[in-house]
């Protein structure tokens, strides 16, 4: 009876050990409601709140000006939001940077971003269920559900299926 006992234990563990997994990379991640946030703009300070994206698909990525995967990411974020931006869709950086907004305006501006850059505050990261890494995104969908996580980079295609899948 112990033995038995311990094997469901051991199950149990194994089952909460999975799905925590899943979980981190996205892929048994239900829908939940984006958290509401509001944040500076890198550009001119103007505070931007989550809510007046109501009714739009987005991805929230939260990245660094020196973080060699988010500086490989922004070329496919930028053509992201040229092809789907008509489409009601819109990209939204967060940056991590300690550096201040200047700096990250002046990363804009050289990479060209097209889409709105804000400066993260320490209770965005938590609001979104923590970001161990960058870069980390969010697919929110027209209903403002976080429909995926990606922790870390992500191909183009990919981000594009998804959009795809979302948008339809």
């Amino acid at each position: 009876m112990q033995i038995m006992k311990s094997m469901a234990a051991k199950a149990r563990l194994l089952t909460i050990t999975l799905a925590f997994f899943a979980l981190m990379a996205g892929g048994a991640q239900g829908a939940t409601k984006m958290p509401p946030f509001t944040l500076p703009s890198v550009k001119d300070g103007t505070m931007v709140k989550a809510a007046a994206y109501q009714g739009q698909a987005m991805l929230i990525n939260f990245f660094a000006t020196w973080c060699p995967p988010c500086r490989k990411e922004i070329p496919s974020l930028i053509l992201l939001q040229k092809e789907f931006g008509p489409k009601g869709f819109t990209v939204i950086g967060i940056s991590t940077d300690q550096g201040g907004a200047s700096l990250v305006d002046k990363f804009a501006q050289k990479m060209e971003i097209n889409y709105p850059v804000l400066l993260s505050d320490s209770d965005a990261p938590a609001a979104f269920g923590g970001i161990l890494g960058i870069p980390t995104s969010f697919l929110v969908n027209k209903e403002g559900n976080v429909v995926k996580r990606y922790d870390g980079y992500v191909d183009h295609q990919t981000l594009v299926n998804d959009l795809n899948a979302i948008l339809k």
